[in-house]
């Protein structure tokens, strides 16, 4: 696979930037809820507040929908993130829970959509967590059996009962879902929160936030935000503020790289009937999805945590966009010969124990972390979810289940350097050792 001519970006590759950013606070203001970044998280929190009748500010360092919520391969997820059979192990009696919110949150961006006339190509097809060997399938049967339990729309099957890539063996397939342009999406939200009775603020990087008497204090360059309630909404950049609750998340960076455009014919003759998107059932997942530009994107496969301070906007390592070229051509072996045509990449946010969380520092102070790679559907119903709780006073009962009483958490194991290194070491050498690469080239065989 060609990467002799990627465009790097340090924005994503499914937008342009927007041409009418919101000029920065210049001024002290004071409002009832001020929402501190402008990702889904924080536009949704901010929208529902303002649909609320509450007078709401938003700040955004950048751009609302600069950070990982325009940048993700656009994979709308119905179930959990993290590893299945790991959640069950310890969190079994919570686990249905946490399958109850997951969907609610599917179902609640569908219903987003809808309501504001977003046109982000969103596909109802579902998402297939493929096997590319015959232990991921047996790993694939077991997921689906505990999502079944839990209350979960989960179907296991071969590639060709699911409608996937004759590539890979087969999979687990979540039903509910499907792939989008979360870039339009994204840009769909931020004209909702614009046009609503929120105050945006952007290109406004907050440096502090403490309490002052009744008050909670934003400082910023240009102005000073007091407010009654706060809501931190700034998932892995969340570290940046003393405020936010030790070992709260790891940032983590990841990578999401686009063919140039395929012909249609050659799409076709993969088998990728249903179009659902798929990720691989390694430690580190890869991603495959196709778009409405004939093209795929795919991604992750190795990760990096964010080391302390700011963290960078930077492009992708060029060393890593041609991993998961390689990578590319061994699951799509008929399709070796395409190039790469653009690579960008993003800060998410990981806990600890890998489901979404939320809860209070203070009375007054509220977090949340809605991404572990499954933000695209939870980080805005999340959000919602806190603003109703701001005006109500009451937890909807999806909310009750991912509440933390106190803002403590453990120190995240194998997050460093060498753990991630040896995890990515352990997923290469199954792959060296599980025939993978020769089920690909079998199942990409034209059929006689």
């Amino acid at each position: 696979m060609n990467t002799d001519n990627v465009e790097y970006t340090t924005f994503t590759g499914w937008i342009e930037p927007p041409n009418d950013v919101r000029t920065a606070l210049k001024e002290d203001i004071t409002c009832e809820v001020a929402v501190v970044g402008g990702g889904l998280s924080g536009m949704s929190t901010a929208l529902r507040l303002a649909e609320r009748g509450r007078y709401v500010v938003l700040l955004e360092a950048e751009f609302c929908g600069h950070g990982a919520s325009s940048r993700n391969a656009g994979q709308l997820a119905g179930a959990p993130g993290g590893d299945i059979q790991l959640l069950n192990l310890l969190y079994r009696k919570k686990l249905p829970s946490i399958v109850q919110f997951a969907d609610h949150a599917e179902h609640h961006v569908e219903n987003l959509i809808k309501t504001h006339d977003i046109d982000c190509e969103f596909e109802s097809t579902g998402n297939v967590g493929v096997a590319v060997s015959r232990g991921q399938m047996g790993r694939a049967r077991r997921v689906a059996k505990i999502l079944q339990r839990a209350g979960a729309e989960a179907e296991y099957g071969t590639s060709t009962e699911l409608g996937i890539p004759r590539g890979f063996l087969g999979g687990m397939r979540e039903a509910t879902g499907g792939i989008m342009n979360p870039g339009k999406f994204t840009m769909g939200v931020r004209r909702a929160v614009l046009s609503s009775g929120a105050r945006v603020f952007e290109q406004t990087p907050v440096s502090d936030v403490t309490r002052e008497g009744g008050h909670v204090v934003i400082r910023t360059p240009g102005g000073v935000v007091r407010a009654d309630t706060v809501v931190l909404a700034t998932n892995a950049y969340g570290g940046e503020l003393a405020i936010t609750p030790e070992h709260l998340s790891v940032p983590i960076w990841v990578v999401e790289v686009e063919t140039e455009p395929i012909d249609p014919a050659r799409l076709a003759a993969l088998g990728w009937a249903s179009r659902a998107g798929l990720f691989t059932q390694h430690n580190f997942m890869e991603n495959y999805r196709l778009t409405s530009r004939n093209t795929i994107v795919f991604g992750v496969r190795r990760i990096e945590r964010g080391k302390a301070g700011p963290l960078p906007t930077k492009e992708p390592d060029p060393g890593l966009v041609a991993e998961l070229a390689r990578a590319f051509a061994t699951r799509f072996p008929a399709l070796a010969d395409v190039s790469v045509a653009r690579a960008w990449g993003g800060w998410i946010a990981i806990t600890s124990s890998w489901l979404p969380l939320a809860g209070r520092v203070d009375d007054n102070v509220f977090y949340s972390i809605a991404c572990n790679g499954h933000g695209l559907a939870q980080a805005p119903y999340l959000g919602s979810l806190i603003a109703d709780l701001i005006v109500d006073g009451e937890q909807h009962e999806d909310l009750a289940a991912l509440w933390q009483r106190k803002p403590k958490f453990p120190r995240p194991m194998m997050m460093g350097a060498l753990g991630l290194r040896t995890i990515w070491a352990i997923d290469r050498f199954n792959d060296l050792v599980n025939g993978s690469r020769r089920n690909a080239r079998r199942g990409s065989a034209p059929v006689s």
